[in-house]
Formats: C-alpha cells, sequence, structure tokens
C-alpha cells in the first residue's frame, strides 16, 4: 500500500485499487516494496540511498539489480555515480515486463490484472491522460503530405529524422499487443515493432528488454508498420526523441483511452488534419476501415452515392487513411491551430506537473 502511494506520486499517477495492489505483489517482494517506497521521484545516488536504508551500497543492489532487470527500477551511471529511480506504471514497468518474453513472471495473470485495473474503470486512464500536455503524439507519414506543404514540415515532425539523427537503436516487442496475446485477442499486427533511441535504448539493450539494430533495420521495421496500417506514436517531445511505438487501434492502451473512455487528448495530434476530396472519393470504405479511432465514417448521399465523413475531433492527423486509399482521395492539411509540443523531457514533465 506504501509502495502505492509512492507510485501515485508520479506525474501520470498509480490510483489505488486491490487489483493494483495483487499487480505490486506480483512484481515485488515485501523487501523490494519496501525499498522501492524509498526511492524518490527524481534519480537519487545510490550511496544517498544506500545510507538513508542502514545498507552498505553492495546490499542495496543486491536488492535493485534484481529488480532493474524486471523494468521496475532504472538504474545507471552518471560521471562515474550509481543513480536509482523507481519507474512509473506508464510509461514505465507495464511496458518493460512486456517488452519481451520472460519465464520468470507470470505474464497472463498479469495481463488479465493490467487489463481491468487500466480499463474496467477510467480512474487510472484519467490519473494518466488529465492534463493537456501528453505522453505521446502521433506523428504523420510523410508521404502523405502534398509537395507544397512538406517543406512546412518541421524536423522534429519527421519520423525520418529521428532515424537519421539517432545514435543507438533499439526494438523490442510492443508491449501492449504482447499483453494483448496472454489474454487471447491479439491481433495480427508485427510485435516487434517498438524502437526506442539513444539513452532510452542504450538502458533497454543492456537490460536485454531491447535489441541494438541499424537505422536500416529500423526503417525495414517503420515499412513493415506502415504497409500494416500501423501509427506512429512518437515521445511528446522535440529534442532527443525515446521512442515511437508503431499503434494499432485495437491493443494500444493509449489509443484504447479514447475509444473506450473518450478521452480525446490521450494522444497529441499531429498538425496535420485528413480531408475528403469529394470528387475523388468513391465511398470503398477502405480509410474507414482503416482508421485507428473510427474518426472516419461513411454516409449516405440522397442520390444514393456514399460519401466519407471526417470527425476532426478524433483525427489523429497520422496520415493512416491515407496509405488505405487507393483513388488519392484523401489529403492532409495543415491545422488551423498549431499543436504545443515541449521542446525537451524535462519540458514536458514540468509541463504534465502544472
Amino acid at each position: 500500500r506504501l509502495l502505492q502511494q509512492r507510485l501515485d506520486y508520479n506525474i501520470t499517477g498509480a490510483p489505488y485499487s486491490p487489483v493494483f495492489i495483487q499487480i505490486l505483489k506480483l512484481l515485488f517482494s515485501p523487501k523490494e516494496a519496501q525499498i522501492a517506497r524509498n526511492i524518490p521521484v527524481k534519480p537519487v545516488k545510490a550511496s544517498v540511498l544506500a545510507a538513508k536504508l542502514g545498507l552498505s551500497v553492495e546490499e542495496l543492489y543486491g536488492y535493485t539489480l534484481p529488480m532493474a532487470e524486471k523494468g521496475l527500477v532504472f538504474d545507471f551511471q552518471h560521471k562515474e555515480e550509481g543513480y536509482l529511480a523507481l519507474a512509473p506504471v506508464v510509461i514505465g514497468f507495464f511496458e518493460f515486463v512486456y517488452m519481451r518474453t520472460r519465464d520468470e513472471l507470470d505474464l497472463k495473470e498479469l495481463a488479465h490484472l493490467f487489463e481491468e485495473y487500466m480499463f474496467k474503470d477510467d480512474r487510472f486512464a484519467h490519473s494518466v491522460f488529465e492534463g493537456q500536455t501528453q505522453l505521446g503524439r502521433a506523428m504523420v507519414r510523410e508521404e502523405a503530405l502534398p509537395e507544397g506543404d512538406y517543406s512546412e514540415i518541421l524536423d522534429w515532425e519527421k519520423v525520418s529524422h529521428v532515424l537519421q539523427s539517432s545514435g543507438t537503436i533499439g526494438v523490442s516487442l510492443c508491449a501492449c499487443r504482447h499483453k494483448a496475446e496472454h489474454l487471447g485477442k491479439h491481433c495480427n499486427a508485427p510485435q516487434r515493432t517498438c524502437l526506442t533511441f539513444n539513452t532510452s535504448a542504450d538502458m533497454l539493450i543492456k537490460k536485454g528488454m531491447a535489441e541494438a539494430i541499424s537505422r536500416r533495420e529500423a526503417e525495414d521495421i517503420l515499412a513493415e508498420c506502415k504497409q500494416a496500417g500501423l501509427v506512429q506514436i512518437a515521445d511528446n517531445v522535440q529534442r532527443h526523441v525515446g521512442f515511437i511505438c508503431n499503434c494499432c487501434g485495437c491493443c494500444c492502451g493509449m489509443l484504447q483511452a479514447i475509444k473506450t473512455f473518450d478521452i480525446r487528448n490521450a494522444v497529441v495530434t499531429s498538425h496535420w488534419l485528413a480531408t475528403i476530396q469529394a470528387d475523388s472519393c468513391i465511398g470503398c470504405g477502405a480509410c474507414v476501415r482503416a482508421c485507428p479511432l473510427g474518426a472516419l465514417s461513411l454516409e449516405k448521399q440522397e442520390d444514393g452515392k456514399r460519401r466519407v465523413l471526417c470527425e476532426e475531433s478524433l483525427c489523429l492527423g497520422c496520415g493512416v487513411c491515407y496509405g488505405a486509399c487507393k483513388w488519392t482521395a484523401i489529403q492532409m492539411k495543415s491545422r488551423p491551430q498549431k499543436v504545443m509540443v515541449p521542446e525537451t523531457t524535462f519540458d514536458r514533465i514540468v509541463m504534465m506537473a502544472m
């Protein structure tokens, strides 16, 4: 219970629930919970935490290293000094638990518990997404933009720029589809699709939660995901993007928060909006089926023809519908009002806290 309260101090929160207590019991031993609840919100020197707990640094690491292997604790080095930080629920230990296959945890039982905690009532979803600043933002498909507008897209809006400007790149299993697999309701989209970059990738690769890949391999994964109709949702920052998820509308936790609880700003939209060219659209419905949020719908006209309508408040501006349309009847236009994206992770955290 004290660990739950500690986790609830995070900006994304962890509201009390008997189900969440059961999740913590499966992930943490009583001693691990005792130590974890003493790790402050921001990273702390291992030497400082050890002194606080009356342990040697070696004894402390004896407890925290197994937690770090499970993705419950971050441990890293900075200027030859060891630091520790407690992972939040999201983006944190939920993803880290399911980013790879495991034998030491009951992933099926955890999947049922996470599903109940996250989606049986709206407390957790509202705790994570209640503010205007969010964890993730949709990225428009560059190929969907008209040639004249393409010059207006900024570097941080381009998936291609994120890949080209990154040093280390890692790939992991999609936590959401992996969890859904243990529930017996995952879709057929590929799972080896979660891309991480630079410091985030280094940490996950070190802990065996990600596999180091080349930029070319990342581009191939991205192409496969676009072919599968997945949405690219990135870290909601302009500089030093830490991750790009390739999300489906049926399994993704962020998209499910929008669909299940009508939290329409759970994912920040791109600066773009899907528009239908009536003279080109034949009303086949391919774009309607492709849209991950159901923002597109078919309406029958008086002349008997079907017309596609876009609910702008639901449109992510991702361009998935553009890829599904064989008749070039969809164009992406710039939104009238630009979307606010924090410059750095620090800026995002401050804005979320406010």
